[in-house]
């Protein structure tokens, strides 16, 4: 099963997408019309309420003027309890 968007990795990680956003100076409104979708869309991103792709991650990031694997690796930094994947098998 996926991680719910109320998970707390999907929570800092629409943190993050906003911090982006708002460092960049961009309203939704600026940011949408730079990635092509919908405010709304990108609204319910940043509320929890819809799942963000990594394809659309590297944009956001690009649209911001973020490096992706800098902040991709910002996330993976902070320390938390590793999370079972299923499906995944050690070795």
């Amino acid at each position: 099963m996926p991680p719910s968007i109320h998970d707390s990795r999907y929570r800092r990680l629409r943190q993050q997408l906003r911090a982006l956003r708002m460092a960049a100076g961009l309203t939704q409104a600026e940011l949408a019309d730079l990635l092509g979708i919908d405010q709304s869309n990108l609204s319910k991103v940043e509320r929890g309420e819809r799942y963000v792709d990594v394809l659309v991650y590297v944009d956001w990031c690009k649209a911001c003027d973020a490096d992706p694997s800098i902040a991709v690796a910002g996330l993976i930094a902070i320390e938390e309890p590793p999370h079972k994947v299923p499906g995944l098998k050690k070795g």
